[in-house]
């Protein structure tokens, strides 16, 4: 059994609603995924492809987000409130900017973009069609993670549970009735997930008045917005080379066959939902050690940080191991729920076996991860994720050109890529938070 303790409990308050919140945009697409998926397996690929897209803008600008928290969390931390506002007006700028430019990028490049992962026939024209809509709401996602961020930092992690949960709520009751009901097929899902992104962004804007209501500067100041920017530009990168793993998986997988790419989208998606099970603990280790650090900046706030580091990862891992045997009970029954096509059901089981004992590892390089973020070593986050990925480019090569692995081959290649993650990560964390590092 593992001990709980006082660190423990707290972050666990936070890690509940995290959970939660950290669900909103995979449960779009999981919900999605499951529609989508009875239609036939030309719109799930395309669904896949689309996704995948998707992903790389709207994760991406998470770096607004992680960058947020951590410098609003710290001002508090440190006893400044007007400080840690004017760091969230500015946010929201960043993140409306971001969003708006890039709506016509996608929807110009829907084409290109698709067929750079590998998309062709009806697969490419399901993707193009799903891409062009979901673009719309694309704004409204990254202001929602700006939002996010100053609630995290500000430690509310309960207000945005409640937006999300509406808005998941009413994406599948109207996507259940376009798709189904009305046969609007891959069209209906992506309108009634735009639809519910754009009320939750509406709804995020209106709550966060008040927690910068004692900001001094509301207009967009480019001084301000730098530190964001420089934070996230290693954040980017983090973000970038991550991606860059998934959705280079996710070409390999289109570029196999059909069912392949289909199952891919399962277990891809299944590990994105589980993985925010293990992020759920790794979000508030970002707040928390952000708070520590700003309040004692010498020996005793780094010792303090290092002690909550190692209860996150503790945790995690403990989490990590109920959701694996979870994960391998349930790998044959989870496959079918998503698809009738037998070559996609074998194949996703078999990648969903893989799953399991990834999410060990997993729990490791997740924590770390959070807890790097809370303690602002941005610079080491992004040059270590893009090193990672040039770590697993000859596997990636390897299992292209001996498409008989099929999707063992690219989850096993995902399995040492993120063992890389945990172990490097694991060892910066204690030097980074050592005592004697202050």
């Amino acid at each position: 059994m593992l001990h709980l303790n006082a660190t423990d409990r707290r972050v666990i308050g936070l890690a509940v609603p995290a959970l939660g919140t950290l669900a909103a945009e995979p449960m779009y697409r999981l919900v999605d995924t499951a529609v989508v998926g009875r239609l036939g397996t030309d719109q799930l690929g395309g669904l896949a492809i689309a996704i995948s897209v998707l992903s790389l803008v709207i994760a991406s600008s998470n770096f607004i987000t992680y960058g947020t928290t951590e410098r609003v969390a710290r001002r508090l931390g440190s006893g400044n409130p007007a400080e840690a506002a004017n760091v969230g007006v500015q946010a929201l700028w960043l993140a409306g900017t971001v969003g708006v430019l890039a709506v016509p990028l996608l929807i110009g490049f829907a084409r290109p973009l698709t067929a750079a992962l590998g998309a062709d026939d009806e697969v490419a024209i399901f993707a193009v069609e799903y891409l062009r809509i979901a673009a719309l709401s694309v704004p409204f996602v990254v202001v929602s993670l700006a939002a996010q961020g100053v609630q995290r930092g500000s430690s509310d992690y309960r207000t945005p549970l409640v937006i999300l949960v509406c808005s998941n709520v009413f994406n599948v009751m109207v996507e259940l009735v376009l798709v189904l009901r009305f046969d609007m097929g891959i069209a209906g899902a992506a309108w009634s997930t735009v639809v519910a992104q754009i009320g939750a962004g509406v709804a995020f804007v209106v709550v966060i008045r008040r927690r910068l209501a004692e900001a001094t500067q509301w207009r967009p100041n480019w001084a301000e917005m730098t530190p964001l920017l420089t934070a996230g530009r290693h954040l980017l990168l983090r973000v970038a080379s991550i991606l860059g793993v998934f959705t280079g998986a996710t070409a390999i997988a289109a570029r196999i066959d059909a069912p392949t790419l289909a199952a891919h989208q399962i277990v891809v998606t299944m590990f994105l939902f589980l993985a925010l099970v293990l992020d759920g603990l790794a979000v508030p280790a970002q707040t928390l050690i952000a708070e520590e650090l700003g309040r004692d900046t010498g020996a005793s706030g780094t010792s303090a940080a290092l002690d909550l580091a190692r209860r996150v990862i503790r945790l995690s891992l403990f989490v990590a191991v109920g959701l694996t045997v979870l994960v391998a009970a349930s790998a044959p029954l989870v496959a079918r729920a998503f698809s009738n096509d037998a070559a996609v059901v074998s194949r996703a089981t078999s990648g969903l076996f893989l799953l399991a004992v990834l999410l060990l590892p997993a729990a490791v390089a997740f924590a770390c991860d959070g807890i790097l973020i809370g303690a602002g070593d941005y610079r080491f986050i992004g040059r270590a994720a893009f090193a990672f990925l040039i770590a697993v480019l000859p596997i990636a090569v390897f299992v292209l050109a001996t498409r008989s692995l099929g999707i063992v081959g690219i989850w096993l290649g995902l399995f040492g890529w993120v063992c890389l993650r945990a172990g490097v990560n694991r060892q910066r964390v204690e030097r980074i938070l050592q005592p004697t590092a202050a």
